[in-house]
């Protein structure tokens, strides 16, 4: 490495990109004996690790085009302000983390500046736009990915990549203490726990969490003592305290990343959106429902470009349903309460649901060394690669 220290310009949107993030910068430093600097955008783990970042990561969180239109002039504004930093700092390069919808826009801005991209978490081509992956080799000069296949499908689009593995292998998801939550709030052992897990974005918590809450009021009847455990991140936390606030059982909002996983071991199933939030409860071996919607307007867009039969990503894996999943008009309170009774009060049915998560956290890569290592060590890789020539 040269002197003086690299300055490594990071970008996240979103919490699951946060996280990455800052496994990331640590993994950097320990790979750099600390001699590399950051700046960038991005949220608590990120921050620990020693970046401020140039404006909240939250005004990034948005999903969806009905969700993202009446923010675009802040959208807009914030992006100016990106591409300015990234003008004034000169990095030796722009790491980008996810959130393809500012992140490319990002990358975009940036080609005249002759400052190298690479992108961590490649989008999800392989599932809907598989033309537009033709588009990247233009925006972005590196790619880390998660998923083993993806360098293969990225291949014939002439994008450079890294399977690195997923980084969820590192999270800890799997070494909650299940006595400890239970007693902290007071849940009998054979009181029924479900882990509802909405998102992290605001608009996402509002369109779901309603929806989840009725599916277990109509099984709370069925299941005595039922109870939920909500993990919440800083940007909704309080909207998620005020909507369980009228629920008809005991609903535990968890804010802690350490009594999240607490709250995985404790609980006999899970009801999360799709996404990353399904790698966690797999590798914690929560047996699972998956329910999701979004506006009627993605809806409509969405169902024109999918290519794939299943979204959640433990289904994928292994190429088969391991877990249900209810989807836009099948996201109701009755076909969720139809999914997750089975899982509550079947111990076969959970066990027989687990052998399938392992199964799909099997394809994520091994734990030595660790994915963001690898992560890191591309980068570092990458960089001296372009020092060299």
């Amino acid at each position: 490495m040269s002197s003086p220290a690299p300055l490594i310009f990071v970008v996240a949107g979103e919490s699951s990109g946060d996280n990455l993030g800052g496994r990331l910068l640590g993994a950097l430093k320990r790979l750099t004996g600390g001699r590399v600097r950051f700046a960038g955008i991005g949220g608590p783990a990120m921050t620990a690790q020693g970046l401020a970042s140039l404006f909240p990561m939250r005004e990034l969180a948005l999903i969806g085009l009905a969700e993202i239109l009446p923010h675009l002039p802040r959208l807009i504004r914030r992006l100016g302000e990106t591409v300015a930093a990234v003008h004034a700092a000169r990095p030796a390069v722009v790491v980008t983390i996810d959130s393809p919808g500012f992140n490319f826009r990002l990358a975009k801005r940036l080609r005249p500046l002759g400052i190298p991209v690479v992108h961590y978490v490649a989008p999800q081509l392989w599932a809907w736009k598989a033309e537009r992956g033709h588009r990247l080799k233009h925006l972005i000069d590196h790619m880390l990915v998660l998923l083993p296949f993806e360098p293969a499908f990225f291949a014939p689009f002439g994008v450079p990549c890294t399977f690195v593995g997923h980084s969820i292998l590192e999270s800890g998801a799997d070494r909650g203490d299940a006595a400890r939550f239970r007693a902290h709030h007071r849940l009998e052992s054979a009181q029924p726990l479900i882990v509802l897990m909405p998102g992290s974005r605001a608009g996402e918590v509002r369109r779901l969490l309603p929806v989840f809450g009725a599916a277990l009021a109509a099984l709370a009847p069925r299941f005595p003592g039922l109870a939920a455990a909500i993990p919440t991140v800083e940007a909704s936390a309080d909207i998620v305290r005020d909507l369980v606030r009228p629920w008809p059982f005991a609903a535990i909002p968890v804010a802690d990343t350490a009594e999240k996983f607490d709250a995985f071991a404790a609980a006999t199933a899970a009801l999360t959106k799709s996404g990353t939030s399904t790698l966690e409860l797999a590798l914690a071996g929560v047996p699972m429902a998956v329910a999701y919607r979004v506006s009627a307007l993605s809806a409509f867009l969405i169902r024109r470009w999918l290519t794939v039969e299943r979204v959640a990503m433990v289904n994928l894996l292994v190429e088969r349903e391991v877990v249900p999943e209810l989807l836009q008009d099948r996201c109701t309170p009755d076909a969720i309460a139809a999914a997750l009774a089975p899982l509550i009060a079947d111990a076969g049915a959970r066990e027989l649901q687990r052998a399938g998560l392992a199964q799909a956290i099997a394809k994520l890569g091994g734990r030595e060394p660790p994915p963001s290592e690898r992560a890191a060590r591309a980068v570092l890789d990458f960089l001296e690669e372009k020092a060299t020539g």
